[in-house]
């Protein structure tokens, strides 16, 4: 399984959030969407979770 990678340094935020989860899907949809919410204060919920999912991109390979 392809393991998924979600990156705050990729969308601007007053914070400048340099958080990056690394793991399976559901995994780093979960940690992400408590992380979106408890941090950059945004609302916890299913809509949430999927635009997070939608954001997601997969993570390379390492040599």
């Amino acid at each position: 399984m392809t393991r998924k990678v979600a990156d705050c340094r990729k969308y601007p935020s007053e914070t400048n959030c340099s958080l990056t989860l690394t793991g399976e899907e559901d995994e780093v949809v979960r940690a992400a969407n408590e992380h979106a919410a408890s941090v950059h204060g945004h609302e916890n919920g299913p809509e949430l979770r999927e635009q997070i999912r939608g954001m997601l991109e997969d993570e390379k390979a390492s040599a």
